[in-house]
């Protein structure tokens, strides 16, 4: 494998378009609110590629290092653990791509708030630092919060409440309650995405240590957990929608029908190698959902 080939698949590019969901979520809610930036919209989102990236190779390099990848696992080789990229140049890949990340986190927050909202500037610059202590923390370290079950939270709070709210603010200035229940919806489904990989990859979780929320709870007990995550993205989505007097207010709902139908796979399934295939159709039924948001926020609503 050449050394291109390793750092693409390293960057994991099936986990980039649902990452930028909430982005595309907060922007058009502000743009149905008359606010609209392109040069925010376009630097929001390779902010949050950024992220993402950072994030996919420190959890190469987290989980290689502890032997969380190892035979056992389900699903595709990592970088370190193949031997396609080594431990020093995945640390420099993650070094590199932090300094990228906050350069354009830097850009966007100048962009959006210039220098005549100090306040802003700090608390978004802050989140931006924590952002990336997320990114690499979850598999990186002795204290991971990844091993102790607490990657589900940080989920729901960058990909959902984050993203969501945070890029609304950037064109905005301001909070709206509505705008909480997309972000839930979001959220929830992002979570979703990260409990499906874990209900795959309990077994060699269990055996290497890393006491996933799904490891905690037990395989039985992590696929209801996922009944509850998918039900509560609907509901949120659904109350959000009744604030539209149009019919197809509603047309987003149509993707909770594969959403439907691939839970029912998940709650049947007892093979954990057989939900491998269900993490794409996952991922990619929230980024259309997503789009659809964006397109009926911008076109109808």
């Amino acid at each position: 494998m050449s050394k291109l080939k390793a750092w693409v698949e390293a960057a994991r590019l099936r986990t980039l378009p649902l990452s930028v969901s909430g982005i595309l979520v907060g922007t058009a809610i502000a743009q149905s609110k008359g606010f609209d930036n392109p040069t925010i919209f376009l630097l929001a989102l390779l902010t949050t590629l950024g992220f993402q990236i950072t994030s996919n190779f420190a959890n190469d390099y987290g989980d290689g290092i502890k032997g969380t990848d190892n035979e056992d696992r389900i699903g595709p080789s990592r970088a370190l653990q193949s031997g396609a990229l080594s431990k020093k140049e995945l640390e420099w890949g993650v070094g590199i791509s932090i300094i990228i990340s906050l350069l354009l986190a830097a850009t966007l927050l100048y962009t959006a708030f210039g220098t005549t909202a100090p306040q802003y500037l700090l608390l978004f610059g802050a989140l931006a630092i924590f952002s990336i202590w997320a990114a690499v923390r979850y598999t990186v370290g002795a204290r991971a919060y990844g091993y102790s079950g607490l990657g589900d939270l940080f989920v729901f709070l960058f990909f959902g409440l984050l993203s969501v709210l945070g890029s609304m603010f950037l064109y905005t200035k301001s909070l709206h309650l509505m705008a909480w229940l997309p972000a839930i919806t979001i959220g929830t489904l992002s979570t979703a995405v990260l409990n499906l990989n874990n209900l795959r990859d309990a077994g060699s979780d269990i055996k290497a240590g890393k006491r996933t929320l799904v490891v905690k709870l037990g395989y039985e007990n992590g696929r209801y957990y996922h009944a509850f995550l998918i039900g509560l993205a609907l509901l949120s989505l659904f109350i959000y929608d009744l604030q539209f007097s149009t019919w197809y207010a509603y047309l987003n709902l149509i993707v909770f029908i594969p959403l439907g139908i691939h839970l029912i796979k998940v709650l049947r399934v007892s093979n954990p190698a057989k939900l491998d295939p269900e993490l794409k159709k996952l991922a990619l039924s929230t980024f259309l959902l997503a789009l659809l948001f964006y397109f009926l926020n911008n076109k109808f609503l």
